[in-house]
């Protein structure tokens, strides 16, 4: 009896043990990894926010003395393309000559067997900075030094920005560059009364160009002041709440603004032409690369012509930027596409990237990564998107500090779906109006968004250039991480997958800690994840692996460290180092 008691022991055992889907014939063994390279975090800048292909790059590392024994080494992704020893802190590198590449550069030393990085920076190398836009924006136009100019400038490059959106530097809406005789006046008010100088514009975009930052000019699209007819503004060009043009369709605005802001009919050609005009004067004596354009939304209630028929307005984009394009067609030209509206049609025009302004229902993590996925769809895969999303949108109210754990894990969802935000300036933004600026960047955040921005200049390749989002199966051995396919759920890491011809891309976002998936939190509640460490992890996969290499914003300076695996059959293991709020993963086959 007891030797049947022992045999069903035994059996049980064994069935147990045969369906434990961790048992290590299943999931093999996750081997060690190398030892986790120590970060000290010095400032290495460069002189430029991106480079043409066979420029030279100057770099600086922010310090009194150089690190022992310090090398920089130079990668492309993974691949090591250049080590070098380091005798200064000032020093220079050309980049291979390719188009539209990311570079990251790592100073680093040993000590005691182990690597220390001491500082990384992103590298751009792209002849048109519309490919991977990381756009921000400008909002003090008055008499500024050459001084505070550059201290603006040269901090907006730490970040890599290379496209910049000047908010409210016009005139009038209808004429943007207001004149004085047959040459620009040296100063004017804008819509909000404050002032603005020519030449402190002038010096922007010209500072701009030295540091490879280009500048375009923001206006609506349709926009005029009170009593535009006595500039030339005919009231057959308005949009009106009626089909018996009486009532004006308008945006009122109240004290300190000059006025409301009256709507014209973007397909009405006459329109186009006046409008088309103004800009070429604005052209021919302040050198902006483009027109960024804007536009108020859905209108929802019917609009009308001053004919009587019905104006959709979203139908309206697409031959206004046409007709610009065709009139101007050495200058850019990008419209906002409020909530999506219209977005169709500005993804068919000659528009080089997609500009979204995210607003209500788009409320979630989910939603940016939709709103990024559906412009990939419109544009053919052939444009990246720049999102204006506005963080901590009720504590911006008041003076205060950003929660940096809600930019950065907006920031990460943003980035990892292959999307830009815009939120740097000489402030960030909290406010659909630029130049409010209540809330400041606490230092963890400034140091944290650089090493974010080097991240996505490092890896646009892998990020914003190709591949296609998939599905991956894959498990944690060991329980360490609560693991669910996107879209994100509270309480769970969230991953996806981005398959190129060679190489596996997955991402892991960690919300195990956060409290709402609420993207813009807006009163700043939002607390940062907690770290998790030396996860084993299990992944399907059919191809034979070659390589394993993880990076984060979060650790190390975002450098590409190699991981051990181990692959039977399908199943291939790893040990994921540590995990904040974003990781890449690359598998390599």
């Amino acid at each position: 009896m007891l030797k049947k008691n022992v045999l069903f022991l035994l059996l049980i055992s064994i069935l147990f043990i045969a369906c434990d889907p961790t048992t290590t014939e299943e999931f093999p063994e996750a081997p060690e990894n190398p030892a986790t390279p120590k970060f000290q975090d010095l400032l290495l800048s460069t002189d430029k926010a991106a480079y043409n292909p066979g420029e030279t790059v100057h770099f600086s590392l922010e310090t009194t003395a150089l690190p022992s024994g310090a090398k920089v080494r130079y990668k492309y992704l993974y691949d090591e393309i250049e080590t070098v020893d380091l005798t200064e802190t000032h020093w220079q590198w050309t980049p291979p000559a390719n188009d539209f590449r990311g570079y990251m550069a790592e100073v680093f030393s040993l000590v005691n067997g182990v690597e220390k990085i001491h500082a990384t920076t992103g590298i751009d190398v792209s002849s048109n900075w519309t490919k991977f836009p990381r756009y921000g924006f400008l909002t003090d136009f008055g008499n500024l030094s050459q001084e505070r100019i550059d201290e603006v400038l040269d901090n907006l490059n730490k970040y890599h920005i290379n496209g910049l959106q000047y908010y409210d530097w016009l005139g009038k809406h209808h004429q943007p560059l207001t004149m004085n005789g047959n040459v620009p006046a040296t100063s004017w008010q804008d819509i909000s009364n404050k002032e603005v100088v020519f030449s402190t514009v002038d010096k922007y975009i010209k500072g701009g160009h030295e540091r490879n930052i280009r500048s375009t000019f923001y206006n609506l699209i349709y926009g005029a002041w009170e009593n535009a007819e006595n500039d030339g503004v005919k009231k057959e060009w308005y949009i009106f709440n009626d089909n018996t043009h009486i009532n004006r369709d308008y945006h009122p605005l109240s004290s300190p603004f000059l006025s409301n802001i009256y709507l014209l009919d973007p397909s009405n050609s006459e329109w186009q032409v006046y409008a088309i005009n103004e800009t070429k004067k604005v052209y021919q004596f302040l050198d902006f690369d483009g027109f960024h354009m804007d536009q108020l939304g859905n209108r929802k209630d019917p609009r009308y012509t001053y004919q009587g028929k019905d104006l959709i307005l979203a139908n309206t984009y697409q031959p206004f930027i046409e007709a610009f394009q065709t009139a101007i067609p050495d200058k850019i030209n990008v419209l906002n596409a409020v909530s999506q509206y219209g977005q169709q049609g500005i993804a068919a025009a000659p528009t080089p990237f997609l500009y979204t302004e995210v607003w209500t229902p788009y409320d979630r993590y989910n939603d940016l990564a939709t709103i990024i996925k559906q412009n990939n769809v419109l544009s053919n895969y052939q444009k990246n998107t720049v999102l204006a999303a506005y963080m901590n949108y009720n504590l911006a109210n008041n003076p205060g500090y950003f929660n940096t754990a809600s930019v950065l894990m907006t920031n990460a969802v943003i980035f990892a779906f292959g999307g830009a935000h815009i939120e740097l300036g000489e402030h960030m933004l909290g406010k659909e109006y630029f130049p409010r600026n209540n809330l400041q960047m606490k230092e963890d955040l400034k140091k944290a968004l650089i090493n974010y921005y080097d991240f996505l200049t490092a890896y646009q390749n892998l990020l914003r250039d190709g591949g296609n989002f998939n599905t991956v199966t894959i498990n944690s051995i060991d329980h360490k991480l609560s693991l669910e396919p996107w879209p994100a759920l509270t309480g769970k890491v969230a991953y996806f997958g981005k398959l190129f011809s060679d190489k596996q891309v997955i991402h892991f976002i960690n919300l195990t800690n956060a409290i709402s998936l609420e993207w813009r939190d807006n009163d700043g509640v939002q607390p940062p994840p907690v770290v998790i460490e030396d996860a084993k992890i299990s992944l399907s996969f059919t191809e034979t692996v070659q390589k394993i290499w993880i990076a984060s914003p979060d650790f190390a300076g975002g450098i590409a460290r190699s991981l051990n695996f181990k692959q039977v059959g399908t199943k291939v293991s790893f040990r994921l180092p540590e995990l904040q709020y974003w990781n890449m993963l690359v598998v390599e086959f």
